[in-house]
């Protein structure tokens, strides 16, 4: 199982928000750079970097910060927070990351998703599902869909997308442990998808468990920079 931190960004600054709520803003780091840099130095390869600004904006805000992680590191970046126009797309692209993190657009916009794939290949996306009661959660979880994660999954499969990782909101930025049940109901029903799992890690135990019930990746973030786990934990992955 690969272990894929984040970097949260407002403002240029490495942050973290409990339950997508910005006015629950902690500031781990005024330089997100030097916490890739640690990451790398880990061992670690991939890097999930996610633009808070661009996210509320509509519009992608910190790309500085991409190329200079991309510029300055080899990690594999994927990047996501206000990916809502080609343009945006192709500037996240242009600055270095791998793949571009696509939400909201997927849900609101199928046509413009579906038409990205075609054009720059699925592999250059990695689909993010932010689910509440095994429903979709859309425009920072402010919004419950009715859509059934499992039909999202399987109408993006068709269209050629490979991987994905899901957020369960009700866990994001508590250090409650991860939702396991909903995870493996979805690696059952989808074994050929690259899943990774995202929100409430809190120790390295859970990461165990993630990996035992066959995620292919997990997103760690809050954990990290409470000191939950250490680097050097997360070696042995």
């Amino acid at each position: 199982m690969l272990i894929i931190p984040a970097i949260d960004i407002i403002n240029g600054q490495c942050v973290r928000l409990t339950q997508g709520d910005y006015a629950q803003k902690t500031i781990y780091n005024e330089n997100p750079l030097e916490v890739a840099k640690e990451f790398e130095a880990a061992g670690l390869q991939r890097l999930h970097l996610v633009d808070l600004d661009g996210a509320k904006a509509g519009s992608v805000k910190n790309w500085k910060v991409l190329e200079s992680i991309a510029a300055n590191t080899s990690l594999v970046i994927d990047f996501g927070g206000g990916i809502k126009k080609e343009t945006d797309l192709q500037l996240v692209f242009d600055s270095g990351a791998a793949m571009a993190t696509i939400g909201s657009l997927a849900v609101k916009n199928e046509i413009v998703f579906t038409e990205w794939i075609q054009k720059y290949g699925a592999d250059k996306f990695l689909l993010g599902a932010d689910v509440k009661e095994e429903k979709i959660a859309i425009s920072g979880w402010l919004e419950t869909t009715d859509i059934i994660v499992y039909d999202f999954i399987e109408k993006y499969m068709a269209h050629g997308i490979t991987q994905l990782f899901c957020t369960d909101v009700s866990k994001d930025g508590k250090l409650e442990g991860p939702s396991i049940a909903l995870y493996e109901n979805i690696i059952k029903r989808f074994p050929g998808l690259h899943f990774i799992a995202s929100g409430g890690v809190s120790s390295i135990t859970d990461l165990r468990d993630l990996d035992k019930i066959g995620c292919a990746g997990a997103i760690v973030g809050k954990a990290i920079y409470e000191n939950r786990i250490s680097i050097s934990e997360l070696k042995t992955f």
